[in-house]
């Protein structure tokens, strides 16, 4: 009977991304340490900031764990596309936290214990993104290698399009009853859900089932998305803003901020399909030379 020998791989830790991880790991540990110190993450703000850090914590220490005993192997995923497409997230996740949270809980003067350990906190929220931009750019493939997509200036422009739109979902308001509003939420998600099946396809080695080179889809699918969201960024402030003007007061909450906030956030995606296209069309060609 033969037994099954556990290695230990320590280029997991000792490795630049290694490094990138483990100092990530840290620092969001610390940062959801202070602020659940501080008794101060309520509402919806709160417990989205708080969620990122746990969550982020949580995916990265098991990463660390999965590598350093190389155990990644048996899981049915494209490990290296998995690893990309999350460090890309955390790094958008950890960013918006290191945003939202000061800017909702920090106010007036700090001159008090809470304050300070709200700003120590806010601080390791910022080195944690840095340290999750590290990893992907560490990570990132090179020119001409396509071997793991998701680590490609188009796959990770997927995970950012897909997060954006998520983001815009959570400030939708007052739309229902208007054909041009409408429309928008329309062009969101659908290219919400066709980012999102493209991003899961890679990690799960769906891509063969495709009949089509994948390359030939996202650059038909990029172009469509584009023209979509173009209208979306002409047809949102125009249906949202017509005839209406800025309450006073207007608080984080209401309908003018969250709707100026969508068309940033449409603005930002537009941006995003536009690189992707000419991006996926230059894969193209190198590939067909």
């Amino acid at each position: 009977r033969t037994m099954a020998v556990a290695t230990v791989n320590l280029r997991a830790l000792t490795s630049w991304v290694g490094i990138a991880r483990f100092f990530a790991m840290v620092l969001s540990c610390l940062t959801f340490s202070l602020v659940a110190s501080t008794g101060q993450f309520g509402g919806s703000y709160g417990a989205w900031c708080m969620f990122t850090w746990c969550f982020c914590f949580a995916v990265t220490l098991l990463v660390l764990l999965l590598e350093l005993l190389e155990l990644y192997s048996l899981l049915p995923l494209s490990w290296d596309d998995f690893t990309s497409a999350f460090s890309m997230l955390a790094t958008l996740m950890v960013f918006s936290s290191s945003v939202v949270f000061p800017a909702t809980f920090i106010v007036g003067p700090c001159n008090t214990n809470l304050c300070a350990r709200q700003a120590v906190a806010t601080t390791a929220s910022f080195l944690c993104f840095l340290a999750y931009a590290v990893e992907v750019a560490l990570t990132r493939a090179k020119p001409g290698d396509i071997s793991s997509f998701l680590s490609t200036i188009p796959g990770l422009l997927k995970v950012f399009e897909a997060y954006v739109a998520c983001l815009i979902f959570s400030l939708l308001d007052e739309y229902s009853g208007k054909p041009g509003l409408m429309w928008c939420v329309a062009v969101y998600s659908l290219c919400f859900i066709f980012t999102f099946l493209v991003i899961i396809f890679t990690i799960g080695r769906c891509l063969t089932y495709i009949p089509c080179p994948l390359e030939k889809i996202l650059v038909g699918y990029n172009f469509l998305a584009v023209l979509m969201y173009l209208t979306a960024t002409i047809l949102w402030p125009l249906y949202s803003f017509q005839g209406r003007s800025r309450p006073d007061p207007c608080d984080k909450d209401c309908w003018w901020n969250k709707h100026l906030g969508v068309t940033f956030l449409t603005i930002f995606n537009l941006i995003a399909y536009l690189v992707d296209l000419v991006y996926s069309t230059r894969m193209v060609f190198v590939r067909a030379r």
